[in-house]
């Protein structure tokens, strides 16, 4: 019995020869002969590459061997199966951010490059800055190539300093908490806070702003809309409170498009230029309240 089994073996292994069959994602793609030197090569294949900054391959799909007997004449076909990996894997990059303020400003290939824009910036800038380099991985590559050093140093810098002179703007804009962000209107100013001219008997206590008539007014920020309506040498007005005592007045409006209770958002249309009330042209008269007191608006808007 013994010889016969040993019998049936052999004539098999005559005919047939012992294999993995490779799955991948399910699907059977080909024979290797052996496991271990195929994962072998396949971890190479994924690993470091030769490639400017690929870090390694993902492969997304499942990967299966089951050994299993095929006829002699089928070959191995270990090379299409690794290209068809290949071309079905992940690659991921690695490069280097320059980050200022928690915020990733330029990336670049290597770290030398990184640490030299660094240096650049704070020569320029004199100050100290949270400023640092990290190496960051990813799916598609943020950097610009053929971009020298130094065209990057001044592109952060400038961002910088932008980016300061923003926030100088926003903190000048701000009364009480409140952002007061929006240009109402597009226009030329006419008539500033505090002037004093023979169209009335008192100091100017707001904005004259000329543009044509229906010309769109715009809220400075968000708001709740207090009055809409017609108020004395105003015309037809429209006052918005912004929360922490600050208040808006757009007067001599030609149109109205909001109503008290209203929700408005910063920008949103809400009148029009016109010349209603004690007026010589169509124009914004345009006030700032705050806490009740009529303060100066070019303090926070027409910068």
């Amino acid at each position: 019995m013994i010889v016969g089994l040993i019998i049936v073996m052999t004539l098999i292994l005559i005919k047939y020869q012992p294999v993995y069959a490779v799955k991948f994602g399910g699907e059977e793609i080909g024979y290797i002969e052996s496991k271990k030197a195929f994962e072998q090569v396949l971890e190479e294949e994924l690993g470091e590459n030769e490639i400017e900054n690929v870090a390694y391959k993902n492969i997304n799909k499942d990967v299966k061997y089951k050994l299993k007997l095929v006829d002699k004449t089928i070959s191995s076909n270990e090379n299409e199966i690794l290209s068809k990996m290949n071309e079905e894997s992940e690659t991921v990059y690695y490069e280097y951010a320059i980050i200022v303020n928690g915020e990733n400003k330029e990336y670049v290939n290597t770290e030398e490059e990184a640490n030299q824009i660094v240096e650049n910036i704070k020569q320029e800038l004199g100050e100290e800055l949270n400023i640092e380099v990290t190496k960051v991985y990813t799916k598609e590559k943020e950097i610009q190539n053929d971009i020298e050093i130094a065209t990057i140093s001044d592109n952060i810098t400038n961002n910088i300093k932008e980016q300061k002179v923003q926030e100088k703007k926003k903190q000048e804009a701000t009364v009480n908490g409140i952002y007061l962000q929006v240009d109402p209107v597009k226009g030329h100013i006419t008539s500033r806070y505090g002037a004093r001219e023979a169209i009335r008997s008192h100091e100017h206590r707001g904005l004259d702003v000329a543009a044509p008539t229906g010309t769109p007014i715009k809220a400075i920020t968000q708001g709740t809309i207090e009055y809409s309506s017609s108020m004395s040498g105003y015309g037809n007005l429209i006052i918005i409170d912004h929360g922490n005592g600050v208040k808006t007045y757009y007067g001599h409006c030609s149109k109205l498009y909001k109503k008290v209770g209203e929700e408005v958002e910063t920008g949103e249309v809400i009148a029009a230029v016109g010349s209603t009330g004690n007026s010589t042209g169509p124009h914004l008269h345009l006030e700032v309240r705050v806490d009740n007191k009529i303060m100066n608006p070019l303090n926070y808007v027409y910068k």
